[in-house]
């Protein structure tokens, strides 16, 4: 007897995405599995599964005896290179399908990866003469680079194949969400910063370019992605097919960065010529934080579990405006939006509250 249950297995469950998408798929009614190294019992209705993507008897043993109607995948391992990058990140979906394949469960498989599909990847990252035109379009062709995207992608393609499921692939912009320790978090990087700075009695100063602080760009909420993944995976007519996914605003930095600074009561500076990296900024930053932590009694001492400033200058430095077309999925009737202000502003409340910045 077919199963008409929906089983939502949730890869990456603690990051910024999975954490988001794992809430949204148990408020719409999934039974839904958290996978992860290290297992978060955080988040209520959650089943956290531990399991090691690259260890297959590991995968094996822990998923014996779940059988997932649906897969989402928002998880990836930072390498030296990217020919790394393409074998450990291509492995993790290879794995997980491979194992997955004989209980003949999995009816949608969903990848989230990013705008580095169009802008190629870190070490070749936005180089002038592989960029696209924006608003950046679905259709965009592959670049002639090495992308551990594209290998992801062509892992689910060929699981998809061999087991007939269907799927998605869901491009986000730089995603706003809680999650701590996140490798890739552009909204708790930034309250960080902040932080110090108005402990410090300095001004929060623009780190990017010229064409980011004057361009237009967009985000995307990690409440809006998982929204788009959940209908995606459940909508025929968005099945086997490649989404971006954006708040639905668009805005300039010059604008929003001033009122990042009002929320903390600091002074914003802005561009002033010259690319500033916060990588470099906030190198020495250990000993104010820890200093903050404890006269406000913080939970988080180490800066470095906070701040992904790298990712931050990746995004920021970009030497053009970087905005995302999102027709594709609104005529099929994706219409789901969000401020992007209030995405930051919720973020940094939600941190306030949680004793993790004074």
């Amino acid at each position: 007897m077919e199963n008409t249950e929906n089983i939502a297995l949730v890869v990456g469950a603690t990051g910024i995405t999975g954490s988001n998408l794992a809430e949204e798929l148990i408020a719409q009614g999934f039974k839904t599995y958290g996978l992860s190294r290290t297992p978060n019992d955080n988040i209520i209705g959650l089943h956290p599964i531990k399991a090691d993507l690259l260890d297959v008897q590991s995968l094996t043993e822990a998923l014996s005896e779940v059988s997932p109607t649906h897969v989402y995948f928002t998880t990836w391992m930072r390498n030296d290179t990217e020919e790394e990058n393409i074998r450990v990140n291509s492995l993790l979906v290879k794995n997980l399908l491979n194992v997955l394949s004989p209980k003949k469960s999995v009816k949608h498989v969903a990848l989230v990866t990013g705008l580095k599909h169009y802008l190629g990847p870190f070490e070749a990252y936005a180089k002038e003469g592989v960029l696209p035109i924006t608003p950046i379009r679905e259709e965009h062709p592959r670049l002639p680079l090495p992308n551990f995207y594209y290998a992801q992608e062509d892992e689910v393609y060929k699981a998809s194949e061999r087991d007939g499921f269907t799927w998605s692939i869901h491009r986000p912009h730089t995603v706003i969400g809680y999650a701590v320790g996140n490798l890739m978090n552009i909204a708790v990087t930034l309250c960080v910063y902040a932080s110090i700075c108005k402990e410090a009695g300095k001004p929060f100063i623009y780190p990017g370019s010229e064409a980011q602080w004057n361009g237009i760009s967009d985000v995307t909420d990690a409440g809006i992605l998982a929204k788009q993944l959940v209908w995606a995976s459940t909508t025929e007519s968005a099945k086997n097919q490649a989404f971006n996914i954006t708040n639905g605003d668009v805005f300039r930095w010059k604008w929003l960065w001033e009122r990042l600074a009002n929320w903390f009561g600091i002074q914003a500076e802005g561009y002033n010529g010259s690319i500033r990296p916060l990588e470099k900024e906030m190198e020495n930053t250990q000993e104010i934080w820890t200093k903050i932590a404890e006269k406000y009694n913080l939970k988080e001492k180490n800066v470095n579990r906070l701040s992904s400033a790298w990712h931050t200058d990746l995004d920021l430095g970009r030497p053009l405006e970087v905005m995302c077309d999102m027709s594709k999925s609104r005529k099929l009737g994706f219409t789901a939006y969000k401020n992007t202000e209030d995405s930051f502003i919720e973020v940094f409340e939600r941190l306030k509250s949680e004793n993790i910045i004074p």
